[in-house]
């Protein structure tokens, strides 16, 4: 026991380094100046339709999202499949897979893999503008492998290494990003929690490719087929520390009430306060509602972020076979200005 609190009180301290080290309060006037912004969508349904604010209380693979400590919490095997049309109107689709499976008494490994598609763009040049040409699309993409561990009945903890992705068909870039996160559980019933993770930190990515290069001639020279590349600059990754709380409100054997808050620190645009309520009824039907506050959301002339803040959600779950194997539908929607919102719908299952 004195191993694991040790084990844990390093990985929170390796946490709290790495925020101080790495990531800066909120600072708008630094917003746009990071890029893989794939890293700051949240693809699965259940987490969303609380606005961002359960990290301290998400179970499973939808927690290496928020606080891969949460991963601790599966008990034997969890499948989740989620499909978010982003941004309705905008012909934006994220297909997410996530997949988690306990080894041994207190080990938990997950693997979650996200994809973005941007639909046809036409191909355009200085000779053509208005293409005519042909059509690309964009592929973004990344895949995170989670390790996740009980230290005691209060502790846990976790942490993943993430690839990203993301090209064009001739200019490309990948890259790398660690999670760490920790979890802490008290009350008379493990009512009250508490976490703190931090996400999206690794080296600056580059773009590079044959999209970077320019062919031409040198008059007066030999140099009739000159090939010069451009060099993009590097850019960093949206780093960002999470701290948030829940508490369980037990009305009944069936009847569970659920409050989350979360404040967001980021490191390349506003700090962020979320609040959420999910009602669960008989680990059956789940309710949720949250809200996701920044600076300046509630004004449209001063609103930088896509979102306006309301979300909501729904999942109904049924115990099949022997063995209660659970099966579920999640859907979330979150309100947005300009396009016609998010809406997310997923399948998990739960052995």
């Amino acid at each position: 026991m004195k191993i694991h609190k040790s084990i844990a009180s390093i990985l929170l301290g390796t946490v709290l380094l790495l925020g101080s080290i790495d990531v800066q309060a909120g600072n708008p006037d630094r917003s746009g100046s990071a890029g893989a912004d794939q890293l700051l969508i949240n693809p699965w349904s259940r987490a969303s339709g609380l606005a961002n604010s359960s990290m301290a209380s998400v179970r499973g693979i939808e927690s290496t999202y928020l606080n891969v400590a949460g991963l601790a919490f599966v008990k034997k095997t969890e499948l989740v499949f989620t499909n978010t049309n982003y941004l309705v109107g905008s012909d934006i689709s994220i297909n997410s897979l996530g997949f988690s499976q306990r080894m041994g008494e207190s080990s938990v490994f997950g693997l979650s893999v996200m994809f973005m598609s941007f639909g046809d763009i036409p191909i355009t040049t200085e000779d053509l503008p208005e293409g005519g040409i042909g059509t690309f699309s964009p592929s973004f993409a990344n895949i995170g492998l989670s390790y996740a561990k009980e230290f005691s009945n209060s502790i846990y903890g976790g942490i993943t290494v993430r690839i990203i992705s993301e090209s064009i068909s001739n200019i490309r870039s990948q890259g790398m990003s660690f999670d760490a996160g920790i979890r802490y559980v008290t009350g008379e019933r493990d009512n009250l929690r508490f976490g703190i993770a931090l996400r999206n930190v690794g080296p600056p990515m580059r773009y590079g490719g044959d999209g970077l290069t320019v062919t031409g001639s040198v008059p007066g020279t030999i140099f009739n087929n000159l090939t010069l590349q451009s060099r993009s600059e590097k850019f960093e990754l949206p780093s960002m520390i999470n701290i948030g709380a829940a508490y369980d409100f037990l009305l009944g054997e069936k009847h569970t009430l659920t409050a989350n808050g979360q404040f967001t620190s980021n490191s390349f645009t506003q700090d962020q306060l979320a609040l959420g309520v999910e009602y669960t009824f008989n680990e059956r039907f789940v309710l949720r509602g949250g809200y996701q506050w920044e600076d300046g959301i509630t004004n449209a002339d001063d609103r930088i972020n896509v979102f306006t803040g309301p979300a909501a959600g729904v999942s109904v779950q049924i115990p099949t076979g022997a063995n209660k194997t659970m099966i579920g539908l999640d859907y979330s929607y979150r309100s947005t200005s300009p396009f016609d919102g998010v809406h997310c719908i997923g399948a998990h299952i739960d052995l």
